[in-house]
């Protein structure tokens, strides 16, 4: 038998440019404080419980991530900052398969190559052209995954939805 796992990729809410900050230190601007709490209430609403996080160190994305009020356990990968779309790949063929709904958070441009280039059999062309078109802060892309988290790959799975809570 085949599971069907989802993974959700956030990218960070609107962060704010307070002078002297390093870029990763940046903390969410006041409109980002607020579309995070709305990217977590459409994930209530709309996504099966997450079971696990993978969110970047970068201030920003833990920032989002407590304000998502999400409750699932989250691994702080400081590879995710910055990352290559093959990076953040990686680092999700790391988790396990006792895991059925992944959230990745991270930044652009990584989380818009990630999703179209995972997407394939499946993928809603209609959402594909929503994330290639822009991907914007508290963007939610959700996947569906065939199989194991091991075995995620380029073209592997389906782009199914995309959200950007306002």
């Amino acid at each position: 038998m085949t599971t069907q796992r989802t993974l959700i990729l956030l990218r960070h809410a609107k962060s704010d440019y307070p002078p002297g900050a390093a870029d990763r230190e940046r903390p969410l601007a006041p409109r980002g404080i607020r579309e995070a709490g709305l990217a977590g209430d459409w994930l209530r609403a709309h996504a099966p419980a997450v079971d696990a996080v993978l969110c970047s160190t970068a201030t920003r994305t833990r920032q989002t991530y407590a304000r998502t009020a999400l409750a699932a356990p989250v691994r702080y990968v400081d590879d995710l900052y910055d990352a290559t779309p093959g990076t953040v790949i990686a680092t999700i063929n790391t988790v396990g398969d006792d895991v059925g709904t992944l959230l990745v958070i991270g930044h652009e441009p990584a989380m818009s190559s990630v999703a179209l280039g995972l997407a394939g059999p499946g993928t809603d062309s209609a959402v594909a052209q929503q994330v290639s078109a822009k991907y914007p802060t508290s963007g939610i892309a959700v996947l569906h995954v065939t199989g194991s988290w091991a075995d995620v790959e380029l073209g592997s799975v389906a782009l199914v939805d995309f959200h950007v809570p306002r």
